[in-house]
């Protein structure tokens, strides 16, 4: 799949743009705050319907406007698709794919697959359990729809059962009802574990395989999947919890708390790796998301690499640019100095300036 063209309309600094990219790689390069990752989040967003910087819509728009449109055109197994988005600063955001509205956002997930790589990922070893869910649920949710349903749901019993908890503080009467959010929270809750623990395990072994080959065959990464609860004591915890979230007000066991461990021999690298073997590990996951989705629906994702190459070193960034040839890749950056030192084709660059995109003379910088 590739993304063939882009439209924008007051979106971020952009008032109007529209551009046609190259199947392989594109880069778009100035100096900060131009309006180069704002391109990437408009792509982001045409396939998850969010963006991966902000939890809000109006932010999106520019702030002279009152709404804001993307229009994407994605060429996927020989047939193209229009994804339309409309935001809107005081309303919900309105989505059509070939002109055709759709009543909920998950419908679009799996029309256009994607690879994010920005400098935050590269914290996803070090950082808190938290960033390593949403490793897992922006991939999972793309790829599966009925993971994307699962998950959508248990967050929504997760809510509703938290704000009765709090409510059972002071109206023990409630307290029957908890048993009726306790069932649906399970029965999202197992599938979710039993999803993530197959995810990890299929990509375990592209991790192990790409890290063994960027530390230079000296290292080997075990990733595992930690649930905070597992499936056998799943039901039997949370009623021993019963009486300890009532008191706390919130639900203390759950998916909503797993966890991912990243180990090199008996070193927890989350905790006690270096700089390097973190940024590796974070790396090698990225990469391995690639071989996730080729596998899953036998077609290539379009990566977007957000910034990252000045974050890595020259063996890191070399490793990089020859695993992702044949694959549609956006790639931001300040300068070309990473491309010409390392030999790389570009099938297209842009220089943006101030909210506006123009494509130079195609090289190939050798």
């Amino acid at each position: 799949m590739i993304v063939k063209s882009v439209e924008l309309v007051n979106f971020r600094n952009y008032k109007e743009l529209k551009i046609q990219l190259d199947k392989e790689v594109n880069i778009l390069y100035g100096d900060n705050a131009q309006g180069k990752t704002n391109l990437i989040e408009s792509i982001y967003v045409s396939g998850t319907s969010k963006s991966h910087r902000s939890s809000r819509d109006k932010e999106m728009i520019n702030f002279e406007c009152e709404e804001s449109h993307i229009k994407t055109i994605v060429e996927k197994n020989g047939s193209d698709f229009r994804i339309d988005i409309h935001l809107k600063k005081n309303k919900p955001k309105g989505i059509a794919i070939n002109g055709i509205p759709i009543k909920k956002a998950g419908d679009l997930f799996g029309i256009l697959n994607i690879v994010m790589f920005s400098p935050e990922d590269l914290n996803i070893v070090k950082n808190g359990p938290s960033e390593r869910r949403r490793f897992m649920d922006i991939e999972l949710c793309q790829l599966d729809k009925i993971y994307l349903y699962n998950l959508t749901n248990y967050n929504k019993t997760l809510d509703q059962r938290n704000h009765l908890l709090k409510e059972l503080g002071y109206r023990e009467d409630l307290k029957p009802t908890l048993q009726i959010w306790d069932e649906q929270l399970i029965n999202y809750g197992m599938k979710i574990i039993e999803r993530r623990e197959r995810f990890i395990e299929d990509i375990s072994s592209y991790v192990r395989d790409i890290h063994y080959d960027i530390s230079g065959k000296k290292e080997d990464l075990i990733i595992k999947y930690e649930p905070n609860i597992t499936r056998d004591v799943y039901e039997k915890t949370i009623e021993e919890n019963k009486e300890k979230d009532i008191k706390l007000g919130q639900t203390t066991a759950g998916p909503h708390r797993d966890d991912i461990s990243f180990n090199i021999g008996d070193i927890d690298i989350r905790k006690f790796g270096s700089q390097g073997q973190q940024r590796t590990c974070a790396l090698s996951l990225k990469l391995s998301e690639i071989e996730i989705v080729r596998r899953i629906v036998d077609d290539k994702p379009v990566l977007l690499l957000d910034d990252v190459l000045s974050e890595l070193d020259s063996n890191r960034q070399n490793f990089l640019l020859k695993r992702i040839s044949n694959i549609q890749t956006l790639i931001t950056c300040t300068g070309l100095d990473e491309f010409v030192k390392n030999r790389f084709n570009v099938n297209k660059i842009f220089r943006v300036i101030g909210g506006k995109i123009d494509e130079i003379d195609k090289v190939e910088l050798i």
